[in-house]
């Protein structure tokens, strides 16, 4: 879910995807390690009939990408968050086109948060790049969406890389999941407005596509799990999936949650100790797999978030509209 709830979150880095409603607080998702390939070709997306505008407030528009260069825009957006703010380290290749790039790009939709009050004049610090014939809306934010008929017919989900989301499928057959990650907003633009956009997006897509899940991985900053004994022990004791939405981290990178007992779990404090990304996750309604992963190359420990559309909070629902018609363009 974030992916959702995944980008090392994102590992989406998710910050918060779902703010409590009328809440300032803002997104930023962090990426996981992209595949060795990298630089696909990119294709016209098919958007089956969904309008590209998903909505709009004041100067921000919400919408998918309809072409391979606002996908390559979005790269850019994605590299300057996760590997120039947030000091992922980029391959040579990444760095050298100053993009942020796997291979499942090709075969994802990418949804877009543009600023038409504000314009961008070149690539972000790309080397050797041509100036644009034109100054172009600019884009503030951006997030990848990953149906299941998509990862069927090409590399499978990205989750998979980390946890054993075979069961999971196996268990709620027939049933149209979407796997969030690879979210980032320039900082300037991580307020109530965006948020609030890229939920409106992901809620009219959810509605388009009858998708009846979502899922992703979200993560806590560092690597010792000892030092986050109470937020992943509080996850495991209070939040843990139901056992048919509850994925198992990898046997090789399996790392134990359940490091304190609950009787030694203060609530209060455990929910401080989460970042706020997760911390929205729980009020939307979503739930916490088996076991955390350990991402070094991002500094985090990683958690599988599911959330079924059913088991959504009402009032968020109420919040965005049944029909996602808030924020209709």
């Amino acid at each position: 879910m974030v992916p959702f709830l995944t980008p090392g979150d994102a590992h989406a880095p998710f910050s918060r995807l779902f703010p409590r409603p009328g809440s300032g607080e803002g997104i930023l998702l962090r990426p996981p390690a992209a595949p060795a390939r990298l630089f696909p070709r990119l294709k016209r997306p098919d958007l089956l009939g969904l309008d590209p505008v998903l909505g709009r407030i004041g100067s921000l528009e919400v919408r998918l990408a309809t072409r391979p260069r606002e996908v390559k825009r979005a790269q850019r957006l994605r590299y300057r968050v996760f590997y120039e703010e947030m000091a992922a380290v980029p391959t040579g290749l990444a760095m050298l086109k100053r993009r942020d790039v796997d291979e499942y790009d090709a075969v994802c939709d990418h949804l877009l948060v543009i600023d038409h009050a504000a314009t961008e004049a070149k690539p972000f610090a790309q080397p050797f790049a041509k100036p644009f014939r034109k100054p172009r809306p600019m884009i503030v934010g951006t997030y990848r969406l990953l149906r299941q008929d998509q990862a069927d017919r090409n590399f499978g989900f990205y989750s998979a890389g980390e946890y054993d989301i075979a069961p999971v499928l196996a268990a709620n057959r027939g049933k149209r999941v979407l796997e969030l990650g690879r979210s980032c907003v320039l900082k300037p633009y991580r307020t109530k407005r965006t948020v609030e956009l890229l939920w409106h997006g992901i809620w009219t897509y959810v509605l388009h596509h009858r998708i009846d899940a979502m899922f992703g991985c979200a993560s806590l900053e560092g690597t010792d799990p000892d030092r986050l004994a109470l937020p992943l022990s509080f996850l495991h004791h209070y939040a843990r999936a139901p056992e048919a939405w509850r994925a198992r981290a990898l046997p090789e990178r399996h790392v134990a949650m359940d490091r304190l007992d609950r009787g030694a779990i203060d609530p209060r404090m455990a929910l401080q100790s989460l970042p706020p990304l997760i911390k929205g996750y729980l009020r939307v309604g979503a739930t916490f797999g088996d076991g955390a992963v350990v991402d070094r190359q991002f500094g985090t420990t990683d958690v599988f978030v599911v959330l079924p559309v059913e088991a959504i909070a009402p009032r968020y629902v109420g919040h965005f509209g049944a029909s996602a018609d808030r924020h209709a363009a």
